[in-house]
């Protein structure tokens, strides 16, 4: 994305009720030309009623869609300049990978010999044999299949590619290099991507930007960083992944959370006022196993109950001696010998934690 491009897509108090429910509730959204925007929510939150709403398969109740200075809310799905990428790819399995990818411009009355220039000129873009033109969709893998259901977007031309979950049913390990192809198409393309997914992981992989849906709303907004360091309220933080959350005692005499011991000059330092009400957030990465001598801003005592292997990193879960329950992450080369039970004291520093106030 162009840093400062204008917006190519406007979303003005959008709404959509069915019956009684519902499921936008006045909707707000820009979004730049150029952008990858990933849309992340649980089921139920809008997140399909949204894109249903934007390439023209549902009509909204109220509320406005503009692409650049044209409204387009009330232009037919077949004449919008957008395009669907689904989950169910909806390929033409009797047909050849060149006569799925030329489909849209044989719709369009392009003749034959520049749909097939455009055929082959795609399928080098989206990384595939120009000799997959006569393969029949059949004799593909899922990861081809993949590739030739983006060619075909693209052979739209499309201003804005819109994808509905489209690696959810794929394996880990071919989920992880189309995540990274993703990225890499829309950097050569510069088209606008908006994408949904419930992959944490593969919004952060590959937008600029997140917007976490709850209930027909946008909760939050904004790069995948931001969100998952500085969430706006509870849901967020839980949603974003795992999270050690303290709530606070609500004392106006002193800076108090549950579970841990603050340290007054840390707590002065980075601002903490006396009968905060909120939470104090630690990611797992930023709290620690602390050794003799060692010290932190925020600490608290309790045993190991478990370990996890993660590969390059080890996750320990310590049940503190309130019972709390804390999750403490560490690189491998970082892991300790223990037993079950064992003893420790955790710890972590307020310039890794973030206040999350309450409503």
């Amino acid at each position: 994305m162009t840093p400062n491009a204008p917006p190519i897509l406007r979303i003005v108090d959008l709404k959509k009720t069915f019956d009684r429910f519902t499921a936008l509730d006045s909707v707000n959204l820009t979004v730049a030309d150029g952008e990858f925007l990933a849309i992340v929510g649980p089921s139920g939150s809008g997140k399909t009623t949204l894109i249903r709403l934007l390439v023209g398969m549902e009509e909204q109740t109220s509320g406005e869609i503009w692409l650049r200075d044209r409204r387009i809310d009330d232009v037919p799905a077949n004449r919008r300049p957008t395009c669907m990428v689904f989950q169910s790819l909806a390929l033409f399995p009797h047909r050849s990978v060149g006569e799925n990818i030329e489909f849209p411009l044989k719709i369009r009355g392009v003749d034959a010999a520049q749909r097939r220039a455009r055929a082959l000129e795609l399928l080098e873009l989206v990384r595939l044999p120009q000799s997959y033109y006569d393969k029949r969709i059949q004799q593909c893998s899922g990861g081809e299949r993949q590739r030739v259901a983006l060619a075909r977007a693209l052979a739209f031309d499309p201003e804005i590619l819109f994808f509905d979950e489209p690696l959810s049913a794929l394996d880990f390990r071919l989920r992880k290099m189309l995540e990274k192809e993703l990225k890499d198409l829309h950097q050569r393309t510069g088209k606008t991507f908006i994408y949904i997914t419930h992959s944490l992981e593969e919004a952060m992989v590959m937008s600029d930007r997140i917007a976490i849906m709850r209930s027909g709303r946008f909760e939050q907004l904004g790069p995948a960083e931001e969100i998952y360091a500085k969430p706006k309220s509870r849901f967020v933080a839980e949603f974003m992944g795992e999270v050690n959350l303290f709530h606070s005692k609500g004392d106006a005499r002193a800076v108090s959370f549950e579970h841990v011991a603050i340290d007054p000059a840390a707590a002065v330092k980075h601002g903490l006022e006396p009968g905060f009400k909120g939470y104090l957030m630690a990611r797992p990465e930023s709290v620690r196993l602390l050794g003799p001598g060692e010290s932190a801003d925020a600490t608290a005592k309790g045993a190991l109950e478990s370990e996890y292997l993660l590969g390059s990193r080890v996750q320990y879960l310590v049940t503190l001696d309130s019972g709390f329950k804390v999750t403490v992450e560490a690189s491998r080369e970082k892991r300790v010998s223990w037993t079950p039970g064992l003893g420790v004291e955790i710890g972590f520093d307020l310039d890794s934690a973030h206040l999350i106030r309450e409503a």
